[in-house]
């Protein structure tokens, strides 16, 4: 219970996990029919990059920061940058969503949100954020319950995002058993799972997991700031998408490169496969 994003918010991760997320979410809305989105740790939703705990660490000076004022982004990053914008209207980069306020920006009136959050002190600022909307549910307990307790929904799609701290070494066993789950309740649901590139054994465990799900078809995708090898650091992220929307995988092979040579602190590089063929 110790963890808390606000440390974190905004850097290399926040920035592949947020932008791949409004990419989901605008390619969801290519069809008319509602679907609702799920996040399991969804943590406060709003953070201040001011505040004492993200200056702290100023991780974001190596993350949002580097594409605040970037010439040169690409079109499919617009949604994400504008979004930034809106929240930051004085031009001054301080304000950063979670994926809870992302997903309340990006997603239409007929769409629902549903949050859970375990910290109780998240759980009442992420409700204090999210007040008003009357789309947004927020729920108070146990992530790894999220699969069994909101699915199937009523709407005929499902956007869930698995987005734990990884403070324990069973995280990522739990994040497989949790994708298997979800598979299991609603086939179809866009599943995407965010997770650290750090331990290169646990992360080979890990995608063995992840294949032995049972989702129709898995997209592995990682953003590299540093060498592999490099020790004791985080290297890295990536998301692995269960049932990504058709579109998303080319936009990527956009994206990826310019994320790297944006955000390579070491050295800059990405891949992209798939986990599960269709």
């Amino acid at each position: 219970m110790n963890y808390r994003h606000a440390f974190h918010a905004g850097n290399h991760a926040d920035v592949l996990k947020h932008l791949i997320m409004t990419r989901l979410f605008a390619l969801m809305a290519r069809k008319e029919q509602p679907f609702a989105y799920i996040d399991s740790h969804a943590g406060l939703g709003l953070y201040d990059l001011k505040g004492d705990q993200a200056s702290r660490t100023g991780e974001y000076l190596e993350g949002i920061a580097r594409l605040w004022d970037a010439p040169d982004l690409p079109a499919l990053a617009s949604d994400y940058m504008q979004l930034l914008h809106d929240m930051n209207p004085d031009g001054e980069l301080r304000y950063y969503p979670g994926s809870p306020e992302i997903a309340r920006r990006s997603t239409r009136a007929n769409d629902r949100i549903l949050l859970n959050e375990k910290h109780p002190e998240d759980g009442r600022l992420l409700k204090e954020n999210m007040k008003g909307d009357r789309r947004v549910a927020v729920h108070l307990g146990e992530g790894w319950h999220v699969p069994r307790a909101l699915l199937p929904v009523g709407e005929k799609r499902a956007v869930l995002l698995i987005d734990p701290p990884f403070e324990q070494l069973d995280e990522m066993k739990r994040c497989a058993v949790a994708l298997k789950e979800t598979i299991g309740r609603m086939r179809q649901t866009v599943a995407a799972i965010w997770y650290p590139v750090k331990d290169q054994r646990l992360l080979k465990r890990f995608y063995q997991d992840l294949a032995e799900t049972g989702a129709p078809k898995l997209l592995r995708v990682e953003l590299y700031v540093h060498p592999l090898d490099t020790p004791a650091s985080l290297n890295g992220s990536g998301l692995a998408i269960a049932n990504p929307p058709w579109g998303l995988e080319e936009e990527l092979r956009e994206l990826l490169p310019y994320l790297a040579q944006k955000l390579g602190q070491t050295k800059g590089d990405w891949k992209m496969d798939w986990l599960i063929a269709e």
